[in-house]
């Protein structure tokens, strides 16, 4: 497991922008963390990095957005439903964009088995925010040894 630690939005935004760089078509991120915790602020970082234009904000009643950039972007926000629901979600991890669940343990059955998951939690800080990387599968092994350089 890789931990990185970022002390402000900003810096989390800047961690998200340099996982974009490494990202292929078909990833999969899942982002956990308590509300606030910046699930949505590290989307956005990603969103940048893959030249996003439009403003990001969190897909909470939406389910998924869809943002066009150097590739598609699709951010689902899952926190309301449940492991049951079958909305298809197959169809965009087998896409040629990335995709980014938050609270993706709602829906964990239907989750590739291949993914990165991030664990994003309030620092020691004020602003500060622990993000812990567990990769899933070789491709997002080798990621993560690629963001710490």
């Amino acid at each position: 497991m890789l931990e990185i630690i970022c002390r402000s939005s900003e810096e989390s935004m800047v961690l998200g922008e340099r996982l974009a760089n490494l990202l292929q078509p078909g990833d999969v991120i899942t982002l956990e963390g308590d509300l606030g915790a910046g699930k949505t602020t590290f989307t956005k970082g990603i969103a940048k990095g893959l030249g996003v234009k439009r403003t990001v904000n969190s897909p909470t009643f939406t389910i998924i957005k869809e943002y066009k950039g150097t590739m598609p972007l699709y951010h689902m926000d899952v926190y309301r439903l449940e492991d049951e629901e079958d909305l298809g979600f197959d169809d965009f991890f087998h896409s040629e964009g990335i995709t980014v669940i938050e609270w993706a343990s709602q829906i964990k059955s239907q989750l590739p088995e291949e993914r990165l998951e991030i664990y994003i939690k309030h620092g020691s800080e004020e602003k500060s925010r622990q993000f812990q990387f567990a990769p899933k599968g070789e491709h997002y092994e080798q990621l993560c040894e690629e963001l710490l350089k």
